[in-house]
């Protein structure tokens, strides 16, 4: 197999499974987190330690911001999961967050998995996942760019050669014809939102009670968050399974 072939065979592949493939690191960042907590208790590290918490949590919520966004303006059958079906486009998305970088959702997801990296408070774990994630992800957006190229053709050409694949360089936004949907980005990102603070707090509260050896319920905010979010994902399950309220029939 040539390795154009080889290269969009691995990113279909990985596209199909991006939902759950990352989360191994997942379980190595646990593993990380207890023994960066056990280590720095009584230094000035551990202070440290906190306030790349902190600031880990902002980013992943900046990530999820712009997986909102996007979505919030994307047309109908577009910048969705599609794991089941693989790669779908009804047409192409050119603006908005579109209008800087070609991929502001896989920008997202770097954001949103960059923030869980940075609280495990080590510094060469996040430029270890950074290098991971590049990998993993360039070869998604080699499939679904030659997904897009044959079905687009020119169009699709003369916009990519326009915008960049991924870190914005040039901004100059294009506003979307769309107005913002809201239920669409309720359905679609209940999951990341309980999937955020789930694991914040299963990192949080793990790492600080084993360390401690003894059950540390810290940041409460945290907690109350991860229950608040569990709730709306099962309340928007259920709105979305037993009513009508959420649908859209142009989105």
């Amino acid at each position: 197999m040539a390795l154009r072939e080889e290269l969009r065979s691995q990113g279909n592949f990985l596209f199909k499974y991006r939902s759950y493939l990352p989360l191994g690191l997942l379980v190595f960042g646990i593993a990380l987190k207890l023994w960066m907590v056990y280590e720095s208790i009584g230094t000035e590290q551990f202070w440290l330690l906190k306030i790349m918490e902190n600031i880990g949590i902002v980013v992943s919520l900046v990530g999820l911001g712009i997986r909102s966004h996007t979505i919030g303006y994307a047309s109908k059958n577009t910048s969705g999961r599609n794991t089941s079906h693989g790669q779908v486009a009804d047409s192409l998305n050119t603006t908005g967050l579109y209008s800087i970088t070609r991929n502001p959702l896989y920008l997202g997801n770097y954001l949103m998995w960059l923030g869980i990296a940075m609280f495990t408070g080590s510094f060469w774990f996040v430029l270890v996942f950074s290098l991971i994630f590049w990998l993993y992800y360039e070869r998604i957006i080699f499939a679904e760019e030659e997904f897009l190229r044959d079905k687009f053709g020119a169009q699709y050409l003369n916009w990519a050669d326009k915008i960049s694949p991924f870190i914005p360089f040039k901004l100059k936004w294009v506003k979307s014809g769309l107005p913002f949907s809201w239920k669409k980005v309720i359905k679609q990102e209940k999951n990341g939102l309980l999937a955020l603070f789930l694991v914040f707090y299963i990192l949080e509260f793990f790492s600080e009670s084993v360390a401690q050896q003894k059950f540390v319920f810290e940041q409460t905010w945290l907690f109350i968050m991860t229950i608040v979010s569990g709730v709306t994902y099962v309340l928007i399950k259920l709105l979305d399974k037993n009513t009508s309220i959420l649908d859209e029939s142009d989105r």
